[in-house]
């Protein structure tokens, strides 16, 4: 069952997410916390506002980075995720270069597919023979993707592979990505969807489950799933 939290505006979505990382420092423990991020103009806005709302407050050394896909591009090229969340976010607030875990999108993509794979599995617990993350946030698209789970690219659905290659069918971009597998392997996941834009598809898949979408087949088989919601992006629902 999704939980659905709809909110005002982007700095209401920020401090749902900031409210989410403060949850996870709370854990008692010293085991790291492994979190994945997304890409995309929300997500910017995001970084932004932890930076300068809470610091370090936020830093936690526990705390690990991935990514659930990039483009195979160099960490300093306008489409790098991980360029985004690492100048907006992760390098000001002082997370540990150690802690933060890029998709290599110089390297090769079949090679890099793999060895990001390899690094996941032998970095992270297990649960059901599969890693398992502490939070992946997602983004959906327009056309119902998440991550770079495409509607043309089905498949990686179900691939028995933890990262996969995947080519964005309007551009032609090449991505790595997590597949469905690991995706739904997750103790919590986090969509987040803002703007008149998105109505449609997140109509589609929460109220309608529309099975052609990626983004409707991503459901935790351990965990909780979240959307994270603007009012605009939600005026289907209502």
């Amino acid at each position: 069952m999704a939980t659905i939290e709809i909110f005002k505006n982007t700095d209401e979505i920020s401090e749902a997410i900031a409210d989410i990382l403060k949850k996870l420092i709370e854990q008692p423990g010293k085991e790291p916390i492994h979190i994945s991020l997304s890409g995309g103009n929300t997500p910017k806005t995001v970084f932004k506002y932890l930076n300068e709302k809470y610091g370090k407050h936020l830093a936690d050394e526990r705390f690990h980075f991935w990514w659930g896909d990039d483009r195979c591009v160099p960490p300093i090229h306008p489409d790098s995720n991980y360029k985004w969340a690492n100048e907006l976010w992760l390098a000001p607030v002082g997370i540990a270069p150690k802690n933060i875990h890029r998709v290599i999108g110089e390297n090769e993509p079949e090679e890099e597919a793999v060895r990001y794979a390899e690094e996941i599995r032998n970095t992270l617990t297990e649960k059901n023979g599969l890693p398992v993350f502490d939070l992946i946030i997602l983004g959906l698209g327009d056309d119902g993707h998440t991550a770079s789970i495409f509607p043309n690219q089905m498949e990686l659905l179900t691939a028995i592979e933890l990262c996969a290659v995947a080519t964005n069918p309007y551009s032609g971009q090449i991505r790595v990505s997590f597949t469905g597998k690991l995706i739904n392997n997750a103790h919590h996941v986090v969509f987040l969807a803002t703007g008149e834009n998105k109505a449609n598809k997140v109509k589609e898949v929460i109220a309608d489950k529309n099975e052609a979408l990626p983004a409707t087949h991503i459901q935790p088989v351990h965990g909780q799933i979240t959307w994270i919601l603007d009012q605009a992006a939600t005026k289907l629902l209502i």
